[in-house]
């Protein structure tokens, strides 16, 4: 295979998985917009660092690690996105942490409902499993003529879904009847 082939199958192949992808994406908006879905929302990108500095206090947001400028533009495009393909919000919920507290309201231009399950579980093993069963019942309510949004942490995602996501990124949870949720897919806004 000549190097020119071997370039134009490859780009053939990153021009398919792009479409597929767009697709999807296509498709999670449009189960979105016909509400009923739980998202939870990583907060947005923070100051440099893993977890809060010692000592930090929930109530004290000049304690902890919170939002840097560009994550607080990632929040405000996350809620333009929301906003532009009209989806649905029946609630707003999120972790008491202010990074999950102010990307909820640059996000959604309206206070959240502070959700203690929703709280950070980094560095919390001990509360993993009490935690993980609150959030499970949080996201079996039916969110009721809209989505559910839940603002929280990448660790306390992980343990409740088994994804990992990036800063501002929703995973769209379907719940199911007789309770659980279905991953139905991710979301990123660029």
């Amino acid at each position: 295979m000549t190097q020119a082939r071997t370039w134009r199958w490859l780009l053939a192949g990153v021009l398919a998985i792009a479409a597929t992808v767009a697709q999807a994406d296509d498709a999670l908006w449009a189960l979105l917009r016909e509400g009923g879905q739980v998202v939870v929302i990583r907060h947005a990108l923070t100051d440099p660092g893993v977890g809060d500095p010692p000592g930090f206090q929930l109530g004290e947001c000049r304690t902890q690690r919170n939002l840097s400028e560009e994550g607080r533009g990632e929040a405000r495009r996350l809620g333009d996105a929301l906003r532009a393909r009209r989806v649905p919000v029946a609630g707003v919920q999120s972790s008491p942490w202010c990074r999950s507290m102010e990307t909820a309201q640059l996000a959604f231009r309206r206070a959240a409902q502070a959700q203690p399950a929703l709280g950070n579980l980094f560095g919390r093993p001990e509360r993993e499993a009490q935690q993980v069963a609150d959030l499970r019942r949080l996201v079996q309510a039916p969110a009721g003529g809209g989505n559910l949004f839940l603002v929280t942490h990448g660790s306390t995602t992980l343990a409740l879904t088994g994804v990992s996501p990036a800063t501002a990124e929703m995973v769209v949870l379907t719940p199911q009847a007789g309770g659980g949720f279905k991953v139905a897919g991710r979301l990123r806004v660029p």
